[in-house]
């Protein structure tokens, strides 16, 4: 069965809103793809600040905006099936919406983005609110992209995803897990915009400055870092606890580039020793694969590289556009899985009760 469908991925970084037209066959329990159209519509400066202060919202106006972005992406949508000449083709759209606030210990998570109005202004299926359920059955909500990464890319051990947020995915036999790691890429590009910079392009700042040890040591040793998974991160936890830590120790912009560097390379590394602890693979050598906008970054890879050469790690970056769009393309799956009452979130990775199957389904094509 062929599934013609499109994926929407907002990430925290605010950059943009990434769009995917994919073709996902399913063939006896396996999975295939094909990326045939994606691309990354920039957000403007007054989406931007919108998205950026949804928090700070009145209920009221929060659920304007809620609205008011489903609006977004119905013309985002409608926008790119002209551009692609897709008129007719598209089946079902999964969208994840915006993330503005994340609190599993507080049982809620919210992403803007009205799917019933998505569904509305494009006459197209819409799956929605993907993470809801997970939530309610006492999970994380997050990582939700590991069922796509173990149906889509089945020969990797690890995932891992360094976007504002570095993720990372272990399957080993039957057991698959998954949890955030640190901040990453909006840590980086906020430090960067000190220079006058969008981000440090191949890590080239940060290669030239120095470790501060001391920033280092008080990074690794934040609280989080000790806890054991199942567990996932705020945006808040960067920009609150991070970077007033960063600068509170007043230093050059090229040092503390440099050791948030280290320190990404450093969690990721000890995240690694604990998910192979005690773990034996046939072929001595775990298959790790690299998405999101770190996988640009050089020097991280480098730093990755050599942090992780002791634990038989083999690092792979796909082609750019698995780099840059595994997220909508999984949330395209989520929505194909959603529809067909398939599992799309796995209860060993967000410590809910059970496994279940997550997204609000609203019908856009007239009966």
């Amino acid at each position: 069965m062929v599934y013609r469908t499109i994926g929407l991925m907002s990430g925290s970084s605010l950059d943009g809103l990434d769009v995917v037209f994919t073709e996902l066959e399913e063939n006896r329990g396996s999975w295939t793809f094909n990326i045939n159209h994606a691309t990354c519509y920039e957000y403007s400066d007054e989406w931007k600040q919108r998205l950026g202060d949804a928090k700070n919202l009145s209920a009221h106006d929060y659920f304007l905006l809620n609205a008011d972005y489903g609006k977004y992406l119905a013309e985002s949508v409608n926008l790119f099936v002209e551009e692609n000449n897709l008129y007719h083709q598209v089946q079902l759209i999964a969208s994840h919406g915006h993330t503005v606030f994340h609190e599993p210990q507080s049982g809620f998570t919210t992403q803007l983005g009205c799917g019933a109005t998505l569904a509305a202004l494009t006459g197209v299926n819409v799956v929605s609110d993907l993470r809801n359920i997970d939530i309610a059955l006492g999970g994380q909500g997050a990582p939700i992209v590991p069922v796509g990464e173990k149906l889509l890319f089945p020969d990797f051990d690890f995932y891992l995803n360094i976007g504002v947020i570095t993720n990372i995915s272990f399957q080993h036999e039957k057991n698959f897990v998954a949890f955030d790691v640190c901040p990453a890429i909006r840590i980086l590009n906020i430090l960067a915009e000190k220079t006058g910079k969008d981000f440090d392009e191949n890590g080239s700042i940060a290669s030239g400055g120095q470790i501060i040890k001391p920033l280092l040591d008080k990074l690794n040793a934040l609280n989080y870092y000790t806890l054991t998974p199942p567990k996932s991160l705020s945006n808040n936890f960067g920009t609150d606890i991070v970077c007033p830590l960063i600068e509170s120790f007043n230093i050059k912009t090229a040092d503390a580039l440099r050791t948030y560097t280290e320190h990404i390379a450093h969690q990721l590394q000890q995240s690694v020793q604990y998910l192979v602890a005690n773990k034996n693979n046939a072929q001595n050598i775990f298959k790790l694969l690299i998405t999101g906008g770190g996988a640009f970054n050089n020097f991280l890879i480098e730093r990755i590289n050599e942090n992780l050469a002791a634990s038989n790690i083999e690092v792979v970056i796909p082609e750019d556009n698995i780099v840059l769009y595994k997220e909508a393309l999984v949330m395209a799956l989520l929505g194909v899985l959603r529809w067909r009452e398939e599992n799309t979130v796995m209860a060993s990775v967000t410590g809910a009760s059970r496994n279940s199957i997550g997204g609000a389904v609203w019908i856009g094509q007239e009966a």
